[in-house]
């Protein structure tokens, strides 16, 4: 078992550089099975999500080389359908959620896609209705294996429709699109998840010949082509790495610059965390954090406490929910934390309670932060990551705590963030990796 050691307290000071988006990576990872031709992918995270897919795609057959640290090419020309058959295929789908995005590009290419019933964080039910009614409107069959707990699904020949999505989610919306691309006919997506990596793949796809438009709204129209080819693309810096940065550069009372932000395509991240009180300051693409050694949360104009929520895009991500929470148990002022999308996401907060945070956990979905003003710090405590959010939010109430801390389970945090313990050391953390067997 791997765990951190931290030693709270000290600050941070320096530039630190996000890795490319998880999310996006794990989309226009799988989309180049979408044609037989080389793809080239740069900005890609080394983390292990990211591995773990990789080394999926080769075990199908996919032909995968590493250009450089962040870069790789695909060539998926030849396939391995025995493997993908194999309980073996189904094993390592399973303990990896982003797998369920190989469904849609392996249906529209080759008739089938196996899926198996894909683990992920512990954060609640995370239903696939979404991908399968819309696989099925586009004319998918599913047969369910109970024995084996896999579903098979076929088409002889996928065909565009008009479809209004049940949810507006984000990996759903992209195995529709990746579908659709190579479906006979036009496919028009109503409620279409539209947050940047959706906008990345949908570019990212027309770059390999699909007819994709209205791209950026929730209401895609896809018109359907016989062939797609090879391209080059970019990932976009992770969002959800620069909002914790946010969030430890003001828990720790520090002087950061995050740099190269993409900050056009970070929505209503910036202004959520003003919401909490934090100074932060757009420089070109860059984002200064002051030193700051207060923070005030903000009421409604009518003086009514404060409410963080997050909603489909653009609205507020509820991967950045448990950062801005935790942010808040340092804060002046109180504010009620609604998680809306994801039952079990705020269960993380008796490790803070423990630490000596005042929050009032109201039910699954919310919970209200009463801000100690740092006039008592957190306590040192030994926890456990739930999950890639709940261990970054609890990194961080760690690196702001009186004494040393220890997370164990930082597996979930390797998922999500790429060498992150090097990172911060390099920015003055104290954050020890330990291996236990």
């Amino acid at each position: 078992m791997n765990s951190f050691i931290i030693e709270g307290g000290h600050k941070l000071h320096g530039d630190i550089y996000p890795q490319g988006a998880k999310n996006e990576a794990l989309q226009v990872i799988c989309a180049t099975l979408l044609t037989p031709e080389r793809v080239e992918i740069r900005n890609i995270p080394d983390i292990l999500d990211i591995r773990n897919l990789i080394n999926l795609l080769r075990k199908m057959g996919v032909a995968v080389e590493k250009l450089s640290d962040e870069a790789y090419s695909f060539t998926a020309s030849e396939v391995d359908f025995d493997y993908i058959r194999s309980d073996e295929f189904a094993a390592k789908a399973a303990a990896l959620r982003g797998s369920v995005l190989l469904i849609g590009p392996m249906l529209a290419r080759f008739g089938m896609a196996i899926l198996p019933q894909v683990g992920g964080d512990k954060i609640g039910r995370r239903r696939l209705d979404t991908h399968l009614l819309g696989l099925q409107a586009l004319g998918a069959n599913l047969n369910y294996d109970f024995e084996k707990s896999v579903c098979e699904i076929t088409a002889k020949q996928l065909r565009g429709c008009y479809m209004l999505l049940d949810e507006a989610s984000v990996t759903g919306t992209a195995n529709v699109v990746m579908a659709a691309s190579l479906a006979e006919g036009k496919t028009t997506i109503y409620n279409a998840a539209c947050e940047p990596y959706i906008q990345q793949l949908c570019n990212m796809l027309n770059g390999m010949g699909a007819k994709i438009s209205g791209i950026g709204s929730n209401l895609l129209t896809i018109e359907g082509v016989g062939e797609m080819h090879g391209t080059k693309h970019t990932i976009l810096p992770d969002m959800i790495e620069v909002g914790s940065f946010i969030g430890m550069a003001a828990m720790t009372g520090s002087e950061l610059t995050i740099k190269n932000t993409a900050y056009d395509k970070l929505g209503i991240i910036p202004e959520a965390f003003r919401r909490l009180g934090i100074k932060l300051e757009q420089r070109a693409d860059d984002i200064y954090i002051p030193a700051q050694e207060l923070y005030q949360i903000e009421t409604f104009l009518d003086g009514s406490i404060m409410t963080i929520a997050d909603a489909p895009w653009p609205g507020l991500t509820p991967d950045l929910i448990s950062v801005m929470l935790v942010v808040a148990t340092q804060a002046e002022g109180s504010v009620l934390i609604h998680q809306k999308m994801f039952e079990s996401r705020l269960f993380f907060v008796d490790k803070l309670m423990d630490m000596g945070a005042q929050i009032i956990l109201c039910d699954p979905h919310r919970a209200t932060v009463i801000g100690l003003g740092r006039r008592h710090h957190l306590r040192a405590a030994r926890m456990v990551s739930p999950d890639i959010r709940a261990g970054i939010a609890l990194l961080i109430a760690a690196m702001s705590a009186n004494g040393t801390s220890r997370i164990d389970n930082i597996d979930q945090i390797d998922r999500g963030y790429q060498n992150i313990d090097a990172r911060l050391n390099h920015l003055g953390a104290r954050i020890k990796r330990e291996t236990t067997a």
